[in-house]
């Protein structure tokens, strides 16, 4: 029995059921060809230690004329512990008066990711003055870590503090419907579509629900969930049936208005009733890919390790190798420093994995070999998909692309000529499929380029499989995830512009290396 097979046999121990079987597995199952482990895998859970953050505040910070009516509200990174969100973890308080609290109320909204903080009183925010909002660290996310917040200066370290003013007068305007998706009419609509609606102005997440937002065929509604994107100000109706809607069938969309429907953060309800119809066709959606353990992964150099060459590098998540841990250079996490020297300083939010020697482990290793496996399934699963459309030969620079899969007839794609845009077109889970054989590039030397997300677009629905290496040019902006067996280079060494990436960097062999870069977790 192998060292891999040994350590968790003798963890199994107390479990006979569970020890009988992970036996079986390790005389019988063979070696994988490619990973060199069992023939079978082992689910090894990676313990999430990634702080949660603030991504969004209405009002904004330093905001001015601000209504003196209006819900104060934060948007969280993940999922939160609902508990944890009270009015004693999140306050309000009138700075010009000398701190004094503001008396309200305080709600979670889960689908929303959205804290929400109500006065007691309507425009009970005095005019023209300054207020100080703040979300300390007892708010904590499902794994109970604690609020990484905008300030470390005590008392409020690892809170999130935030000031704006408000003006004298209330908002009185009614919200309204931008644009809705699919649109009005639209025939031959994907089986599993999300439908959705973009408002004109932020929503209480908590007055979007099922019972204001449906859909139904022939009169009959259809069983669903509805969610509310702050950022974006979508909103979003998913069917139950992991079918998705019926085929060839004929639906209307609904959001009621008035005293039992959708309302701003004034309290203003919809002027009148958004109605709109579409007719699905027999085909279902692209779905997005299961990422699995790799998911936790901001960087992860395969085999080879993850080298960082700048000051200002920062990664959202975790970061792996099933290399020896020496083959971490230039990073830190909470536990540990990787050979950083005072030009190469990197941190890590989440934890890093890798292998033996110290401060790597069996169990630290065997967590890394997981995702590795678990990215190289998700990278088969995107190059098996069937190939899509090449509109630009190559050169995705300057184009506008809706969600699809889009295939590379040369082999490469490239983002040089210009910007990307991904327009979402109102579907919050609208995702994207990039496949190239060969090569991804970025962004030019001396002049970055940016891959653009509107109309709900979302950075965990992007994905681009690059059949050897991925190069992001220093100073660009990037989005998705990117598995290449070759591995990803980011930016060049000595150059100080900052490079961004919100999604992953995965090499399946070879190395990420990174220069003043910041990956944020998507």
């Amino acid at each position: 029995m192998n060292q891999f097979c040994s350590f968790f046999t003798s963890r199994l121990g107390l479990v006979p059921a569970l020890l009988a079987a992970f036996v079986a597995g390790c005389g019988g199952g063979g070696l994988d060809p490619i990973l060199g482990s069992p023939g079978f895998t082992v689910a090894i859970p990676v313990t999430d230690t990634t702080r949660p953050t603030v991504t969004l505040t209405v009002p904004a910070a330093g905001a001015t004329l601000v209504p003196n009516n209006t819900m104060i509200t934060a948007t969280f990174s993940e999922d939160m512990a609902p508990a944890s969100i009270s009015d004693t973890s999140f306050t309000v308080v009138n700075t010009t008066l000398g701190g004094t609290p503001v008396a309200g109320t305080v709600s979670y909204s889960a689908a929303a990711r959205t804290a929400t903080f109500t006065p007691t009183t309507p425009a009970t925010l005095a005019s023209t003055t300054l207020f100080t909002a703040t979300i300390t660290a007892a708010a904590t996310d499902l794994a109970g870590n604690a609020l990484a917040g905008n300030t470390a200066v005590l008392p409020a370290a690892g809170s999130h503090v935030w000031t704006f003013t408000t003006s004298a007068v209330g908002d009185t305007t009614a919200p309204t419907v931008l644009s809705v998706s699919p649109l009005d009419g639209t025939a031959g609509v994907c089986l599993t579509r999300v439908i959705s609606a973009t408002f004109s102005e932020p929503m209480d997440a908590s007055t979007i629900t099922t019972t204001n937002f449906g859909v139904t065929a022939g009169g009959v509604a259809v069983a669903g969930t509805v969610s509310y994107d702050a950022p974006s100000r979508v909103a979003s109706f998913s069917t139950t049936d992991v079918a998705g809607f019926a085929p060839s069938t004929a639906f209307v969309a609904t959001i009621v208005s008035g005293v039992t429907g959708v309302r701003d953060l004034a309290g203003n309800a919809l002027a009148a009733d958004q109605v709109w119809g579409f007719t699905t066709g027999t085909a279902p959606c692209v779905s997005a890919v299961n990422l699995r353990t790799s998911a936790s992964f901001g960087a992860f150099g395969g085999g080879a390790g993850v080298t960082n060459q700048g000051v200002n590098t920062v990664v959202g998540g975790d970061l792996g190798t099933t290399a020896a841990c020496t083959l971490i250079t230039g990073f830190h996490d909470a536990a540990n420093v990787y050979t950083e020297t005072p030009l190469n300083i990197g941190v890590v939010n989440g934890s890093i994995y890798c292998g033996p020697p110290a401060p790597g482990t069996t169990t630290t290793l065997a967590i890394a070999t997981q995702a590795r496996a678990d990215a190289l399934t998700a990278y088969n699963e995107l190059a098996a998909m069937p190939p899509g459309s090449d509109p630009g030969a190559g050169e995705l620079g300057g184009l506008v692309l809706p969600p699809a899969v889009y295939t590379s007839a040369g082999g490469t794609f490239a983002v040089t000529s210009g910007n990307l845009t991904l327009d979402a077109q109102g579907d919050a889970n609208a995702v994207w499929v990039f496949q190239s054989a060969a090569a991804l590039t970025v962004g030019l030397s001396a002049t970055p380029r940016s891959v653009l997300l509107i109309n709900g677009a979302q950075a965990r629905n992007v994905f681009w499989q690059v059949g050897s290496a991925a190069r992001i040019e220093d100073g660009s902006t990037m989005v998705g995830t990117i598995i290449a067996p070759a591995g990803v280079t980011i930016s060049t060494a000595g150059q100080l512009a900052q490079t961004t990436l919100t999604g992953r960097a995965i090499g399946l062999t070879a190395s990420v290396t990174l220069v003043n870069t910041t990956i944020v977790a998507p």
